[in-house]
This record gives structure tokens, C-alpha cells and sequence, in this order.
């Protein structure tokens, strides 16, 4: 199952949710790949690797070498790293007429996964839709705050509906869409946004699901990216934990049985 992580608006979330996502996983005996898709390589440092492949996410795309793009990391995970800083991917996706739609293609060969998570660039783009198409579902943390729940229904819903045509000439479809309420404090203010986010953005015909589950604002987040470990991994933030099992559950991931 391939999951993408996206939104349009950066510093979302995305990078940290996708790395404790895979970490937790693959802590529960399942086989994750890591793909970074974004220019901005924070998946790619997040852990650290105890295998560096000679080349990543270019070489992936471009050359289609599967074999020589994989490391692994020391939170028990795979990783496609991304290795594109001055952002030409973009240009060779757009520009190749199979752009689009060759990341699917390439990891739908990846069998000895059971799961493989795509984090994206915040914004729109060439290679934020190939990670899009390339999905079974779509991610995307909304941090209760105005600003960020606007642009969400703004760039994230609009740049789904962008992508809709490309379905009606060919096997492509929309992957089902969650939205996770991000860094949930106990104020009023986030109670107020997470309530507008549920009533208005997640109303019937919406083309979102809102999950129940929610990710909280804690430093245990920020802890653990310091240290390079996956969250569950420090005993003393047990919620973290907690709130990453729901996700996982909610969206069904726990039904699938890993890889002998």
C-alpha cells in the first residue's frame, strides 16, 4: 500500500508525520519504504542510515534503477532519499510524457513492502502530483490554525480537483483523501478551528475525510526529531504513541498482514 503525505502549504507537519508513521510501523514488523519527494531533503536526514545507497530519488525516476536507490535507516525503515537540491525534477516530470505517472509504475514493482510513504514538497508541482497518482490514500495533517485550515481547503482540495481530468482518459483514479487536525492545542482558538475544519472542509460531497483521530501540539515531536529516533521510541510521551496507533487504525493499515 502506497500512503502520500501532501499539502500544499509547507511546514505543515508532513515530514515529521511521515517518519513517525514509518518508524512506528515498521516497529510493529512491517516492511516500509521511505520515499522523499520533496527538494527540501528533511525526510532524507531525518534518521540516521546504516546503508547509503549510491544514488536516490533522481536516479529512481530518470533511470528507473531501482536497485541501486535504496538505504536503510537506522529506525528500521528503507529510504528513497532525495537527491534533486536544485529542484530539476520538476522539469523532467512535466516534460516526460510518462512523467506523471512513472513513480507509480516504478514502485508498484516494489513488492517486499508492505508499505511504502511518500513525503511531498508543499507546494504544487509536477512531482507533488506524480506522489499523488502514485498513491492508495492521501494524508494530509492540518495544523488547527486559520491560516493553515484555509489553505488547505484553498491549495490541497483545489490541486486535487486540478489532477481529476487525468482520470477520465486513463486507469488513474483520485486516491480517498484523510485529513489529520495537526498540532492540537487545548486553547479556544484551535477547539474553534477544529470545529470549522469538521462542520465546513469534511461536509458530504467534500471529497475529504476528516479523521476522528488527531495529533497533539507536544515538544515530544521535536524531541524526537533531535534525536533522530521515532517518537514511540521515548517512553515518556506515551500519547505520542497513542495518537499515531489511532491514525494507523483509522485508516485501516492495521488490517494488512506483513510481508513473511
Amino acid at each position: 500500500m502506497i500512503l502520500t503525505i501532501c499539502s500544499t502549504k509547507g511546514g505543515v507537519g508532513k515530514t515529521t508525520l511521515t517518519a513517525n508513521l514509518g518508524g512506528l510501523l515498521s516497529s510493529l514488523g512491517y516492511r516500509v519504504l521511505l520515499v522523499d519527494a520533496d527538494v527540501q531533503p528533511a525526510l532524507s536526514s531525518y534518521y540516521g542510515l546504516s546503508h547509503r545507497s549510491t544514488s536516490g530519488l533522481r536516479s529512481l525516476l530518470i533511470d528507473t534503477d531501482i536497485i541501486n536507490t535504496i538505504s536503510v535507516t537506522d529506525a528500521g525503515c528503507d529510504l528513497v532519499y532525495s537527491d534533486d537540491p536544485e529542484g530539476k525534477l520538476q522539469d523532467w516530470v512535466l516534460h516526460t510524457p510518462d512523467g506523471r505517472t512513472r513513480l507509480k509504475y516504478l514502485l508498484g514493482k516494489l513488492v517486499q513492502y508492505d508499505f511504502i510513504l511518500i513525503d511531498t514538497q508543499g507546494a504544487v508541482g509536477p512531482l507533488q502530483d506524480s506522489a499523488v497518482l502514485a498513491a492508495d490514500i492521501l494524508l494530509s495533517p492540518i495544523p488547527s490554525e486559520t491560516m493553515s485550515a484555509r489553505e488547505f481547503a484553498r491549495g490541497t482540495l483545489g490541486m486535487l480537483r486540478r489532477l481529476m481530468p487525468m482520470t477520465h482518459f486513463s486507469t488513474l483514479t483520485i486516491p480517498p483523501l484523510f485529513g489529520v487536525l495537526y498540532r492540537v492545542d487545548r486553547t479556544r482558538d484551535a477547539a474553534s478551528v477544529s470545529k470549522e475544519v469538521r462542520d465546513e472542509i469534511g461536509g458530504d460531497g467534500s471529497g475529504i475525510t476528516i479523521m476522528e483521530s488527531t495529533v497533539s501540539a507536544s515538544v515530544a515531536w521535536r524531541e524526537a526529531a533531535t534525536l533522530s529516533v521515532p517518537v514511540h521510541t521515548i517512553t515518556k510521551y506515551p500519547m505520542a504513541k497513542l495518537q499515531l496507533m489511532a491514525i494507523i487504525a483509522e485508516l485501516g493499515l492495521m488490517e494488512a498482514k506483513p510481508c513473511p
